[in-house]
């Protein structure tokens, strides 16, 4: 994180409900539209990107959705919608494969469902999915709702919401959007929120219709949490004053040297072509030893991940988003190869 952004998370809290905190959501709305590349509803949330991920099913979904299930985050999905008294069906591929375009046709054509819903950057498995292919399907079923996690991909992968015609997209801000954890942001298309306001029991926190009116009065639905509206106010004219195309071509650009060393010494777990540009899962056919491995790398000043949930000894990830630069992704690697030989 940056240090300005840090420093505007310790600036002086202001009244909720005040002026100050109007101008503030205010300014704040048009470059959370920019990342999202959407004119809809912008919805602020005092939360993990998990209350979103179950307001999307509350808010959307009556009964059956089709659940894209390529590793633990969308299996997490599939597992809230179940919570939530619905019923999610999956459709699954192996970690590291993407979903192909006609696996979800061939799923829709049975009419069952009232929404799809995809992670688009899978974080366990480094994997990107064909967004744009997969929206090109799903808008041939009329009213089937197009619902995407971005929580990985927000800010470091291009989503463009309104071209792709997604109805519900939502990420947390401490991934790629490079803000400190505990904060998320929405966007909502009109046809979303026409079903939300119809929905019975879909609760009051995450009520999408009470968050998207309250945003577009400059307030907060409930308490939130200033000091984070603070530092993203700092960090979008970040983000926006690098430009979006060149924050992506950074992002491209450290995943691509990740890759290339990665292919060298291990493997990818992603299939080429569809490898995530913000999280390179690595294969372990070595068998080192992941957890020392990355204590040492630890004790040296860097972190990365063990694989997560059934991938934990058999790969590890390495996180290239937000401020890390080609130059930071130098050090580590090198930092990773004198590891590895000592």
């Amino acid at each position: 994180m940056r240090p300005e952004v840090l420093e505007a998370f310790g600036s002086d809290v202001i009244s909720h409900r005040g002026p100050e905190m109007a101008a503030l959501i205010q300014e704040i709305l048009p470059g959370v539209r920019s990342l999202f590349e959407t004119r809809e509803a912008v919805l602020l949330s005092s939360s993990s990107a998990s209350g979103l991920m179950e307001g999307s099913i509350r808010n959307c979904v009556g009964r059956r959705c089709l659940h894209l299930v390529s590793g633990a985050f969308g299996e997490r999905w599939r597992q809230v919608a179940a919570d939530c008294g619905r019923e999610p069906e999956a459709l699954q591929v192996e970690p590291g494969d993407p979903f192909t375009p006609e696996a979800v046709e061939l799923a829709l054509s049975s009419g069952a469902y009232e929404a799809v819903c995809l992670t688009h950057n899978e974080t366990s498995t480094g994997v990107t999915h064909p967004l744009s292919a997969i929206a090109r399907v799903v808008r041939r079923h009329e009213n089937v709702l197009l619902m995407v996690d971005a929580v990985s991909s927000l800010g470091g992968i291009p989503v463009a919401m309104d071209a792709n015609g997604i109805d519900v997209c939502f990420a947390s801000v401490q991934k790629a959007m490079a803000l400190p954890p505990g904060y998320s942001v929405c966007a909502v298309s009109s046809r979303a929120l026409a079903k939300a306001r119809e929905m019975k029991g879909r609760g009051y926190y995450f009520d999408f219709a009470r968050l998207a009116e309250a945003s577009e009065k400059g307030q907060p639905l409930a308490t939130p949490s200033v000091s984070h509206l603070m530092a993203l106010r700092v960090q979008l004219r970040i983000m926006l004053q690098e430009g979006l195309e060149k924050r992506y071509a950074r992002h491209a650009a450290m995943a691509e040297r990740v890759r290339a060393w990665a292919r060298e010494r291990f493997g990818v777990l992603a299939k080429r072509g569809f490898e995530s540009n913000t999280v390179t899962c690595v294969t372990n056919p070595r068998g080192i030893r992941v957890g020392e491995f990355i204590q040492k790398l630890k004790g040296r000043g860097y972190q990365i991940s063990s694989g997560y949930g059934s991938l934990k000894e058999a790969t590890f990830r390495i996180g290239h988003m937000g401020e890390h630069t080609l130059e930071g992704i130098e050090g580590l690697l090198k930092t990773m190869d004198e590891v590895l030989e000592a």
